[in-house]
């Protein structure tokens, strides 16, 4: 005789807060998308360095631009009422010209990035990457560090574009693109020992 089947948990803001507030130290990330709890492990070095190098990189080209500000995670960003959605990396776009206010609810984004790791490509990949084109971010990195691509997804996509040699990114309110030499990139942060 079969078991029936235990019903699947849909979790809120208030459950996924509260197991927020019982971490302690290098704790997975806890994320909430559309009822779903994401839970990922602590990020690897090299995950680290990706994500520093790429917001370095970032950061001097939003700023120039005013474009708004480039913020790291673990940082929250709603774009829906029931979400908390920590990206690796995100650009706040800017207000009338002006940075964001550093503690005003991250409500839009002009751009986000995943760098996958082991316990992490699906739901970069599949859960956040849909609900990202859901809610209108104009593009979503998922940045694979193993065969060093990048994918470039558009709310309108239905699938990416991969790219392994230059990243064109040109945000509306840039006079002129970020182009990015993705086998640059990925040599800067090879490891130096041989």
């Amino acid at each position: 005789m079969s078991m029936p089947a235990s019903p699947r948990r849909v979790w809120n803001l208030d459950a996924i807060e509260e197991l927020i507030d019982k971490r302690d130290g290098l704790a997975p990330r806890l994320e909430l998308v559309n009822g779903n709890l994401l839970v990922t492990p602590a990020p690897t070095g090299r995950h680290q360095r990706i994500v520093f190098r790429l917001s370095v990189l970032l950061d001097a080209y939003v700023r120039r631009h005013r474009l708004g500000e480039v913020r790291l995670g673990p940082a929250e960003v709603r774009l829906s009422p029931d979400t908390r959605c920590e990206p690796d990396l995100f650009v706040v776009p800017a207000v009338s010209g002006k940075l964001p206010r550093a503690n005003d609810p991250v409500t839009r984004l002009l751009l986000a990035v995943e760098v996958v790791s082991a316990g992490s490509a699906r739901h970069d990949r599949i859960t956040k990457r849909r609900f990202f084109q859901t809610h209108g971010v104009p593009e979503y990195w998922v940045v694979d560090g193993e065969s060093e691509t990048f994918e470039i997804w558009r709310p309108e996509d239905e699938r990416p574009a991969l790219i392994d040699d230059r990243i064109v990114w040109h945000p509306e309110a840039a006079t002129v693109p970020l182009e990015l030499d993705l086998r640059s990139f990925f040599a800067d942060i090879a490891d130096d020992v041989a």
